[in-house]
């Protein structure tokens, strides 16, 4: 017990108390009166009534009852008693006011409910992992899904074997259409086995798909053959061998109304000549299955643009003459050099330029007008005549010109050359 004392007041800051053996004697006997000690400096007040307080505490036995503050003592007597009993309670009991008590209550729930939820979602994360979010299916640009350039292919095989043909030896159109046609088709494909023809070149152009893994492929054919007329077209109903004397007058007016209607299909006729190859459009049926391109019926004959629609002014630029006419014996010397294949000996360092072909030669230099502007690089355009085959042809350049400079001099050169205007 003298050890939660001594404990006790280490931590109250208590001073030590006086021994008990010298308190009983006095209490039965009255002693002499000693001198009086020397007074310490009185504590202040607050420190006194804890000091006095303590002192009270030490000297009860243990196991004395504390008694209970009187809490029904009405205000009037509580100033009384405070007085009396302001050395045995140094302190004073304070109800918290309304609004204190509930923000504590309120703060306590708040903190219990952090509390079970960061438990409660803890202990349900123990038991089932949450899910990992859902990924939309992955988009890939794998270009068309149609193989365009393999059904391009096939049609243009078909479409050159289709219209080629020889009435002398069928077989080898037969085996070259069973080739691409679907299996059990008829490998005539609605020729009638009469006259020829060759195809000189098939061009394949633009597919069109459609649903079920079906398109029509585009052909352009040049073929070469005889064009047919009234006098090639085969007759299926058969020759009259008979004389025209034979006839008899009873027919001459029937042969009067065919006649007519005769000329008026005649009035409906194409006047146009062929002379030479010419071109034919196809449009060739096709479908997708068993990994390759199949044609799956007889194609059919498409009408060839003769004439191309305009195309769009280019924006007009403004020449710089001065300068066109420093740089016009540069790029006249340039082109000399380029029909003799010799154009890297005058062009600038480290340009390609690949030489013309043998049999062109320069015919002149019409015009050369650079473009406005400024810097080491200036770009023109020049007009051309090559000659070449017997015939003077003209053509159109664009040219790009860089400054070259040493030490001793600077001069332009030609670094860039391209067919065609296209800016």
């Amino acid at each position: 017990m003298s050890t939660f004392k001594t404990v006790m007041r280490r931590i109250l800051n208590l001073p030590e108390p006086k021994s008990d053996k010298n308190a009983a004697p006095a209490q039965q006997q009255p002693a002499a009166p000693a001198p009086a000690p020397a007074q310490a400096a009185p504590a202040p007040a607050g420190l006194q009534q804890w000091t006095d307080a303590a002192a009270r505490l030490q000297a009860q036995p243990p196991g004395t009852p504390q008694p209970a503050p009187d809490q029904a003592a009405p205000s009037g007597q509580g100033q009384a008693q405070g007085q009396g009993k302001g050395r045995d309670v140094p302190w004073q009991i304070e109800d918290e006011n309304s609004g204190t008590k509930f923000l504590v209550k309120v703060g306590r729930g708040v903190l219990w409910g952090v509390v079970a939820l960061a438990a409660i979602t803890g202990i349900r994360s123990w038991f089932w992992a949450p899910a990992p979010p859902k990924s939309g299916p992955v988009q890939v640009n794998n270009g068309p899904t149609y193989p365009v350039q393999e059904a391009q292919a096939v049609a243009a095989r078909f479409a050159r074997a289709y219209l080629t043909w020889d009435e002398n030896d069928p077989k080898p159109r037969a085996e070259a259409l069973a080739r691409d046609l679907s299996k059990g088709m008829d490998t005539a494909a609605g020729w009638n086995t009469r006259g020829q023809q060759e195809v000189l070149v098939a061009q394949p152009g633009p597919v069109s798909e459609e649903k079920d893994q079906r398109a029509r492929v585009r052909v352009d054919v040049l073929v070469k053959g005889p064009a047919s007329d009234d006098k090639s077209k085969p007759s299926d109903k058969p020759k009259d061998d008979k004389p025209k004397d034979d006839k008899s007058k009873t027919d001459k007016s029937k042969d009067k109304k065919d006649d007519a209607k005769k000329d008026d299909a005649a009035k409906g006729d194409d006047s146009r000549t062929v002379t030479g190859p010419r071109w034919i459009g196809l449009e060739v049926p096709v479908v997708y299955t068993s990994g390759r391109i199949v044609v799956t019926g007889q194609p059919g004959l498409v009408g060839v643009p003769q004439n191309a629609p305009a195309a769009p002014a280019l924006t007009a630029k403004t020449a710089d003459n001065d300068f066109s006419d420093k740089t016009r014996g540069v790029v006249e010397e340039f082109f000399g050099k380029y029909a003799t294949g010799e154009a890297e000996s005058v062009a600038a360092p480290g340009a390609s330029v690949a030489a013309l072909p043998p049999g062109v030669s320069l015919g002149s230099l019409r015009n050369w007008s650079v473009d406005e502007g400024s810097g080491s690089d200036r770009t023109g355009a020049a007009t051309v005549t090559w000659l070449m085959g017997g015939a003077e042809l003209e053509q159109t350049y664009r040219v790009k010109l860089t400054r070259v400079a040493s030490a001793k001099a600077e001069r332009w050169q030609v670094a860039e050359v391209h067919g065609g205007l296209s800016s």
